[in-house]
C-alpha cells in the first residue's frame, strides 16, 4: 500500500480533530477524502506529510513511517496545501527553480512529468506568482509539488475558489498524472468531484463515515429520493419539514430532495398536503441518489 493509516487520532486541546481514523490507499490510486470545512481533512494531510504528530495511531507513506522516517517521506511526497503558499514575490520560473534546487533536481530532469501543466503557465514564466489568476496559481503549485517526481502526491482542497473551467482542467491533469504511476490523495468539499476518484472516504467531525468506490457508496443509499418543486422554495422547505412522514429534507439545486418514512409512499398524498398549504406549481418526481445524498444521510 502507498498509504496505510491505523487508528490515527489528533486533538487540539479539547477539540478532537481526528478520531480513530483508519484507511489504506493503493499504489497508483486516485483517492478522495470528501468532507466539509472542519471535517479534519487538512489535519490528516499534515500528519501524513510529517508536519504534525498524531496523539495516537500509526501511519506509513510510501513504506516510510511518519515519525521515524520523516526525512524519507519529505523526499518522496509532493504536497500542495489548500492555501497558496509559494513565494509571491518570485516569478513563475524562479519558484520552479527554487523548489527543484531544494530537491536536488532541475526543471529539465523531470520535465516530462510537468510538461502538460507547464506549457499552460510558460507564457507567464516572468510574472510574479502573486499576480497570477487562481487557476494559474493552482497549476504553478502543482508543478512545484511534482518537480522532484514524488511517489505520492497530496492535494489539499486544490480546486477551492477556482472557476469551473479550471476545476475541470485540473481533474483532467490528475487523471494523466495517475497514468504515470503516482499515487494521489486529494481532499475536497465538493461532492461532485468525488465521482472522479477511484475510491473515496467520507469524513465528518474527524470520523470516517464510509470508504468505498463512489458507485458503491451511492448504491448503498437506502431510500427513494424525490425531487420536489413549488413556487416558493423557502415555504416549501418549511412545509416539508413539518410533514409528519418526512425522513429528510434539504435543498438540491432548483429542487428539494425529499425522502419519506413510509414504504407505501404515494406522491399524490404529499402533493395534496403541499397544495393545502397554498403552494402552487407543485412537482414531485423520482430521482437517483448522489454522493451528497449519501453523505447527508450518514452524517445525520
Amino acid at each position: 500500500m502507498s498509504i496505510i493509516i491505523k487508528n490515527i487520532s489528533k486533538s487540539y486541546k479539547k477539540v478532537k480533530a481526528l478520531e480513530d481514523i483508519s484507511l489504506e490507499v493503493k499504489p497508483g490510486e486516485l483517492f478522495g477524502l470528501i468532507g466539509p470545512d472542519g471535517a479534519g481533512k487538512t489535519t490528516l494531510f499534515r500528519v501524513l506529510t510529517t508536519l504534525l504528530i498524531a496523539n495516537e495511531g500509526v501511519a506509513t507513506v510510501a513504506g516510510f513511517d511518519v515519525i521515524t522516517d520523516y526525512k524519507s517521506i519529505r523526499k518522496n511526497v509532493g504536497y500542495m496545501p489548500g492555501k497558496f503558499s509559494l513565494y509571491q514575490d518570485l516569478t513563475v520560473e524562479e519558484n520552479l527553480d527554487f523548489f527543484a534546487t531544494i530537491f536536488g533536481t532541475t526543471i529539465e530532469e523531470n520535465y516530462d512529468l510537468i510538461k502538460d501543466i507547464y506549457v499552460q503557465i510558460a507564457p507567464f514564466k516572468d510574472r510574479r506568482a502573486g499576480k497570477l489568476s487562481g487557476g494559474m496559481k493552482q497549476k504553478l503549485a502543482l508543478c512545484c509539488a511534482l518537480i522532484h517526481k514524488p511517489k505520492v502526491l497530496f492535494l489539499d482542497e486544490p480546486t477551492t475558489g477556482v472557476d469551473p473551467v479550471s476545476r475541470k482542467e485540473f481533474w483532467e491533469m490528475l487523471k494523466r498524472l495517475q497514468q504515470k504511476d503516482i499515487t494521489i490523495l486529494v481532499s475536497t468539499p465538493y461532492m461532485d468531484e468525488a465521482a472522479l476518484c477511484d475510491r473515496i472516504a467520507l469524513i465528518q467531525d474527524g470520523k470516517i463515515l464510509e470508504i468505498d468506490t463512489p458507485e458503491a457508496i451511492v448504491k448503498h443509499y437506502p431510500y427513494q429520493i424525490y425531487n420536489v418543486g413549488a413556487n416558493n422554495m423557502y415555504q416549501l422547505i418549511n412545509n416539508l419539514k413539518e410533514y409528519e412522514f418526512n425522513h429528510s429534507v434539504y435543498p438540491f439545486g432548483e429542487f428539494v430532495h425529499y425522502t419519506d418514512t413510509r414504504e407505501n409512499f404515494n406522491p399524490n398524498d404529499l402533493k395534496t398536503y403541499l397544495e393545502s398549504k397554498n403552494l402552487s406549481n407543485v412537482l414531485i418526481e423520482r430521482t437517483s441518489a448522489t454522493i451528497e445524498d449519501t453523505f447527508m444521510e450518514l452524517a445525520k
